[in-house]
């Protein structure tokens, strides 16, 4: 592993061509914002557009007003990308491991992907650590965040969602703004999950909507745990000694195991609902399956630390700053307590 690890190392021309994209992409994102305020009020802007903006305005007054998340410029203007995707992410793992190879950045730490502004670049480092013997998949993302560095605006990408995810992904992104702990991801997804998934449960009594789960939500956490189950697996099959002949046919064997789980509860359960066909179908390999369980892991926890806190924004979000400021050992025991 040690040697796969230093062959993805990067020359320091690789290094600096990549950080140029990064900032090439940047500067056109930054480049393409327009106020909110001024699109809606164009007459114009498309009527649908004008729609989504608006609430998109109101979702980001309720994340500050309400949720005590950053008020600030992020999200108060538009971007059009031209473009399907913000970002594609390139995944990363050896053949007979389901841990990712993971980048360091200086800002953010440690990353389970390496991100491009665009498709062709991201297909050019898939290819480069496939010819290193690398298992790689390569994911399309909607949003996109700095952090707060940058004023983020709401993207055309972003606008293809329904309500709720729109809404949500606002509250989500906010979230990253207002509590981030350099290089541990699950921490940070599952910590901006939770405040997305609360605080949309709190938009949506606001605004009368009702607040029971649909039934899509139900299917992602149960496909999510399907293959968290075959990842383990996976893991437990690779921490054996058998040849490699054998272990890749093996591997190959849990992968169709995974294929008919999910095709037996999409018909025994979901009515014949195939929302992830198109995934299942294409090739899986374990790259692919890294990115699952970054979002959820530690959920519960957030959302048992929150009810200490008596539902209060604040207070939660200082008692999770006091668990970010953890090592990751004991910042994963504080979080385990909670879960348990």
């Amino acid at each position: 592993m040690a040697a796969v690890l230093a062959a993805v190392s990067l020359s320091a021309c690789s290094t600096i061509g990549y950080y140029g994209q990064l900032a090439r992409g940047q500067y056109h994102l930054l480049a393409s914002r327009r106020p909110i305020a001024r699109v809606v009020a164009d007459p114009a802007t498309d009527p649908a557009l004008r729609a989504r903006l608006e609430l998109a305005s109101q979702a980001r007054a309720f994340a500050s007003d309400r949720l005590a998340l950053p008020r600030n410029a992020s999200y108060t203007t538009y971007a059009d990308l031209e473009r399907p995707y913000a970002t594609w992410n390139v995944f990363a793992a050896a053949e007979f491991s389901v841990e990712a190879v993971t980048r360091c950045y200086p800002i953010v730490g440690c990353l389970a992907y390496r991100g491009y502004f665009d498709r062709a670049s991201a297909d050019a480092e898939g290819t480069r650590l496939r010819e290193l013997g690398l298992d790689t998949w390569i994911g399309g993302s909607a949003a996109y965040s700095t952090l707060g560095w940058f004023a983020d605006p709401v993207l055309n990408t972003m606008l293809r969602w329904d309500d709720d995810e729109l809404a949500g992904t606002i509250f989500h992104e906010l979230a990253h703004q207002r509590l981030f702990a350099k290089g541990d991801t699950q921490f940070n997804e599952s910590f901006a999950t939770f405040v997305q998934q609360e605080g949309l449960r709190q938009w949506r009594e606001t605004r009368g909507v009702p607040a029971e789960r649909g039934s899509r939500s139900r299917h992602d956490e149960e496909f999510d745990q399907l293959v968290l189950d075959a990842r383990a697996r996976l893991r437990a099959l690779y921490a054996t000694a058998l040849p490699a002949d054998e272990m890749r046919l093996r591997k190959g064997e849990e992968i169709e195991r995974l294929r008919r789980d999910y095709r037996e509860l999409r018909d025994s359960r979901w009515g014949g609902s195939g929302a992830y066909d198109d995934w299942i179908n294409s090739e899986i390999n374990n790259a692919k399956l890294l990115p699952f369980g970054l979002y959820r892991r530690w959920v519960p926890a957030f959302a048992a630390l929150f009810e200490t806190q008596g539902r209060a924004w604040p207070a939660f979000y200082a008692a999770a700053a006091e668990i970010a400021r953890l090592d990751a050992a004991a910042r994963s025991q504080a979080l385990s307590a909670l879960h348990d």
